[in-house]
C-alpha cells in the first residue's frame, strides 16, 4: 500500500465493512511460523541393511546352482536319461507330415467347391414382356425373302 494510501485511510476512516488500515494484516506480517526452522528427527525405526537376510541367502544358493548346472550338464550331442525320455514319447515326423499332407489336400478340395459356388451363374433367360406375341404369330404379311419358322419356339410359363 502507498504511503499516501496509507495516511489517507488512518485520516479518513474507510466506510469498506468497518476495517482500517489497522485491523488489516498484510501477507507478510504473521504467515511465516519460526517453529519449523529445528532440525526434522524421524521417529521411525529402520533395520539395518546387511547382506545376510533370507532373500540374500536364496539369491547366492541359486547363482551357484547355475553355474553348477551349466559346467555339469550334458552336451547337446549327448544322450540324457531326459532326452530320452521326451523322445520316446514323442510323435514321429512322418505321422505329422501325413497329417499335414491330407489337411492340405482336404484344404484344397474346400476351397475349390467354395470357389464353384462363388462362381456360380444362373442361365441367361430372356424375359419377354408379352409371351403371348409368340402364339398369335402369323405366316403371312412377311417381306419378299424373309421365311421364318415359330414352331420351335416354346414358351416358359412360371
Amino acid at each position: 500500500m502507498s504511503v499516501a494510501r496509507a495516511a489517507g485511510a488512518v485520516i479518513r476512516p474507510s466506510k469498506r465493512a468497518g476495517t482500517t488500515f489497522l485491523q488489516r494484516r498484510t501477507a507478510s506480517s504473521h504467515a511465516h511460523d519460526e517453529h519449523h526452522h529445528e532440525e526434522y528427527h524421524d521417529t521411525n525405526v529402520y533395520e539395518p541393511e546387511v547382506f545376510n537376510t533370507p532373500f540374500w541367502r536364496r539369491a547366492a544358493i541359486a547363482a551357484l546352482g547355475v553355474v553348477a548346472f551349466y559346467k555339469f550338464a550334458p552336451a547337446p550331442g549327448d544322450e540324457n536319461p531326459i532326452a530320452k525320455y521326451i523322445s520316446s514319447t514323442m510323435t514321429a515326423p512322418e505321422v505329422w507330415k501325413n497329417t499335414s499332407f491330407k489337411h492340405l489336400v482336404m484344404s484344397a478340395q474346400g476351397s475349390d467347391d467354395t470357389k464353384l459356388v462363388v462362381d456360380a451363374k444362373p442361365p441367361v433367360v430372356h424375359r419377354y414382356r408379352f409371351p403371348q406375341r409368340f402364339e398369335q404369330y402369323s405366316p403371312h404379311s412377311h417381306p419378299v425373302g424373309l421365311k421364318l419358322s415359330a414352331g420351335d419356339v416354346v414358351v416358359k410359363r412360371d
